[in-house]
């Protein structure tokens, strides 16, 4: 083997992703995993407590989009998968490419400090200190809970949608009256569970924004089979064809019971659920708009309306947290982190982040298609542009993908896959291995 020694600190999708292409290029790493398990936020009920997987929970990408270019998930598999077998296909690829024996389980990174001569030194839970020349994070962003707060206080019960697991866990969810806050895949989730009439409870959804519901099957297929965004067209120009075409295909939000989005199709994160609309046309499922205020268990709304309940789940997000950097050294206030490309941070020669971005329509072939582009910078046939210019890039991306979007810590990493994957491929890894060879000639 040669090349630096390599750190990846993560074993959910973006770090066994990151571990198999580092394999490939025969590159010196270790793997840095704190639970006794791959899988990330997809082990459900995982010890480290990184999964906010729901015992019911299938994917909301079909298996056509989701899953890894060279392992494509089982025949045999239905199109949206249950977690489980989210799981078992996870620990297919692990094993597969044989990926385990370079993973350290049970030996999370407790804390990355840079060396002032080079490198990192990386204080670990079991086998203390350790040095390497670059590490590569990829901790996830679906396990530090973001709650809403508002003014007052509530009195009931209150808990994340990252604790919920079913029903009957960790609490009694039935004849209870529950506010559910968001309209996120989880929400909507969640809010069809709880609204079943078997477990008699009053169910409201609040929504600051609203949301735009898509369908998850359109003609008989998955509806993300017809999604593919197109790198020749102007993106706005795209972006207008499904807003015009989407009332046409779901109908409006407000046509069920949802109040009016405050945004275009397409400027928020949809959201796909089959049964939402359902559950709101028959009554099962209430929806309000914002809250203004706690008040005990009385929670009042901006509609100047009031009810009573006894459960909020806030199923409001996640922070993008590095609890093994200093504070003042790299963070993420309001999920704001600059990243050329989404992967290096200016200014940081021996250090790169994968999977932290909301990549539509599909997660995997976006974490696969960054962790090539890192594997090839630390092989050295990669080298980014100069830091002058990653930041002017950051701004130009910035624009591309979010400046049409809802300001809001939800969509600050937002980017279209398609058009992403084609950047890295055609324009971006052919430019870096030029600068590469440039520099490698001087």
């Amino acid at each position: 083997m040669s090349g630096p020694t390599v750190a990846v600190i993560g074993a959910g999708i973006s770090g066994l992703t990151m571990s198999k292409m580092l394999a490939d290029y025969g590159l010196e790493f270790t793997t840095f995993e704190s639970s006794d398990r791959v899988g990330g936020n997809w082990a459900f009920g995982n010890p480290n407590g990184h999964s906010s997987a729901y015992r019911s929970l299938h994917i909301d990408t079909s298996k056509h989009q989701l899953s890894f270019k060279d392992f494509p998930m089982p025949e045999e598999y239905p199109d949206f998968p249950h977690h489980t077998q989210v799981k078992e296909y996870l620990d297919s690829y692990a094993d597969a490419f044989d990926i385990r024996k370079d993973i350290e389980f049970e030996n999370g990174v407790v804390h990355a400090r840079r060396h002032p001569d080079r490198g990192w030194e990386l204080e670990t839970e079991r086998t203390g200190r350790r040095h390497f020349d670059r590490i590569v994070v990829a901790n996830g962003h679906h396990w530090d809970p973001r709650f809403a707060h508002k003014p007052g206080e509530f009195t009931g019960l209150t808990m994340h949608s990252h604790a919920y697991v079913d029903p009957h866990t960790p609490y009694d969810l039935s004849g209870k009256r529950i506010l559910i806050i968001g309209l996120g895949n989880s929400a909507a989730d969640i809010a069809v569970e709880l609204s079943s009439k078997t477990l008699d409870n009053d169910v409201v959804i609040s929504t600051r924004s609203s949301a735009w519901i898509v369908p998850k099957y359109f003609a008989g297929k998955p509806a993300d089979k017809y999604y593919k965004t197109s790198p020749h067209i102007p993106f706005a120009w795209q972006r207008k064809f499904v807003q015009l075409m989407q009332p046409m295909t779901a109908g409006r939000p407000e046509d069920y019971g949802l109040p009016t989005p405050n945004h275009k199709f397409f400027e928020a994160h949809p959201t796909q659920s089959v049964e939402l609309p359902l559950r709101l046309g028959s009554g099962d499922l209430r929806a309000k708009g914002d809250i203004e205020r706690w008040d005990g268990q009385t929670v009042h709304f901006a509609d100047g309306t009031s009810e009573e309940f006894d459960v909020v789940i806030h199923a409001t997000g996640y922070n993008i947290t590095f609890p093994f950097f200093d504070e003042d050294f790299i963070s993420a206030p309001e999920n704001q982190i600059r990243l050329y490309k989404r992967i290096f941070k200016p200014g940081f020669d021996d250090l790169a982040f994968v999977g932290f971005a909301q990549s539509t329509p599909t997660l995997f072939p976006f974490v696969e298609c960054q962790t090539r582009l890192v594997a090839a910078w630390l092989a050295g046939r990669y080298q980014p542009p100069r830091a002058e210019e990653m930041e002017q890039v950051i701004d130009e991306d910035q624009e591309k993908y979010t400046a049409h979007m809802v300001q809001r810590p939800r969509h600050t990493q937002q980017v279209d896959y398609f058009l992403y994957e084609h950047d890295l491929r055609v324009k971006e890894i052919p430019a870096g291995l030029a600068r590469a060879n440039l520099r490698g000639a001087r």
